[in-house]
């Protein structure tokens, strides 16, 4: 989708899905458990089959008792990729909704589904997901779900009004190991979270065949304007929505530099990105305080040359450091050498969470998932299983509507507080007093 096509489909997107009204409040189930079941058949539709879409639609074929009945998508690469994929699994060959930028909002009204598969552009997400809530469809959505503070009320509101929830439960799934341990006490009351999306996507930013939206927030905004990946496993250790909530924020940037020099080192000083201003910080560190008295320090940096974040976990009996290849931990009177870090390996095999232990998914259809993010793997990912199961069982997904809208609030407070020389925003709380009393996610069955 090019610039002038994102534009429009953002403004006619806002004509079409139009007001609100408020309605009565929506109780969510409980937790659901990992047994598996294909007695009914769950139709699903696909609003975006890019790179992340294409693996999500992949995903979705290989599980039994899946049928993908209609896929839009406005470049027609990607969509005849789909239909093909659809076709060659053994359904039949999908209605295609291809007729510009808002065309889902045909797919939305006309198709008989269980829910709507979101992978498109961040500013399209909440559009997409209202318009399926407002069709009597449930919609699971890559990160984040909502780029406003308007946007995550609708969203809120919407659910409470129809029952039909939306969710970034496609985001992917939380480390569960690391939540044991912060619920069995190893590291006892926890005081402070840090990580953040460490991630250079210099090369992705100019790349227009993998995502060319994805470098013009960078010239439009500046805070954290991806808070989910790390949020997925803040929140849960955090018992945020459930039990605490957040309070304030501060947020700051750097200044911006690095795309320019990327444009000038890759394409010459005379690409227009050599000297076009940038208000993306290249490194935003956002604080945000809970109510309880608990810190995260949430950092975001896409723009300079770094391998991937680090996750640190402080309590107050000790510290656990998640790496990707060499994981540490320091436990307060048990670790063999006083403020020595010693390897986590042991305590990672000791707390192993019972809903990943006892994760057995059926076999998949077909061989391994095709797709950006699949990483040739061969089974069902436990988020996509949990979906489908919470689908069938008519209950919520693991990250319900509240969870997600909080997670993606970061993203325009942050934004305030940056251009408020770095002042105090309060947070929502979009739970509207319920977060006191709501169960923890990731319960196991029976839990």
């Amino acid at each position: 989708m090019n610039l002038q096509n994102r534009r429009n489909f953002l403004k006619l997107s806002s004509l079409a899905i139009g007001g609100l009204s408020l309605g009565a409040a929506f109780s969510p189930s409980k937790a659901f458990s990992n047994t598996h079941s294909a007695k009914q058949t769950i139709r699903l539709g696909f609003i975006g089959i890019g790179g992340r879409g294409s693996y999500h639609l992949d995903t979705a074929l290989g599980i039994e008792g899946v049928e993908v009945p209609a896929i839009c998508d406005t470049n027609t690469k990607n969509l005849y990729r789909a239909k093909r994929w659809v076709e060659e699994s053994g359904q039949p060959s999908p209605r295609l909704y291809d007729k510009g930028p808002t065309d889902f909002m045909r797919l939305c009204e006309e198709e008989e589904l269980d829910a709507v598969i979101c992978a498109t552009p961040w500013d399209t997400h909440a559009p997409i997901c209202l318009a399926a809530m407002r069709n009597n469809k449930h919609a699971a959505c890559e990160v984040p779900l909502a780029q406003t503070i308007e946007q995550a009320w609708e969203l809120v509101e919407t659910f409470e009004k129809t029952g039909k929830w939306a969710s970034i439960v496609l985001g992917g799934f939380g480390d569960l190991t690391m939540l044991n341990m912060v619920r069995k006490g190893l590291l006892g009351d926890i005081i402070h979270v840090e990580s953040g999306y460490i991630h250079d996507l210099r090369m992705v930013k100019f790349n227009p065949e993998e995502e060319p939206w994805r470098l013009q927030p960078a010239v439009d905004r500046n805070g954290n304007l991806y808070p989910d990946h790390p949020m997925r496993n803040m929140m849960p250790c955090l018992d945020i929505n459930r039990g605490d909530r957040f309070d304030y924020l501060v947020s700051m940037s750097s200044k911006s530099v690095m795309i320019n020099e990327y444009a000038k080192d890759m394409y010459g000083e005379e690409h227009p990105y050599a000297t076009k201003e940038m208000a993306l910080g290249d490194y935003n560190a956002s604080l945000i305080r809970t109510v309880n008295g608990k810190m995260i320090t949430l950092n975001h940096d896409t723009h300079t040359p770094h391998p991937r974040e680090n996750f640190r976990l402080q309590g107050t009996k000790g510290i656990y450091l998640r790496e990707r290849d060499n994981s540490r931990i320091y436990l307060d009177g048990k670790s063999p050498r006083d403020h020595q870090w010693e390897s986590a390996d042991e305590y990672v095999k000791e707390y192993e969470h019972e809903i990943v232990k006892n994760y057995n998914p059926p076999q998949r259809k077909g061989g391994a998932i095709r797709g950006h993010g699949s990483g040739g793997m061969t089974q069902t990912p436990i988020n996509w299983h949990r979906l489908i199961q919470a689908i069938r069982e008519k209950t919520q997904p693991d990250w319900d509507v509240y969870d997600s809208v909080t997670s993606a609030a970061v993203i325009p407070l942050s934004e305030a507080s940056v251009a408020g020389k770095s002042k105090p925003v309060d947070f929502p709380d979009f739970t509207k007093g319920k977060w006191q009393s709501r169960p923890p996610l990731y319960i196991p069955y029976g839990g």
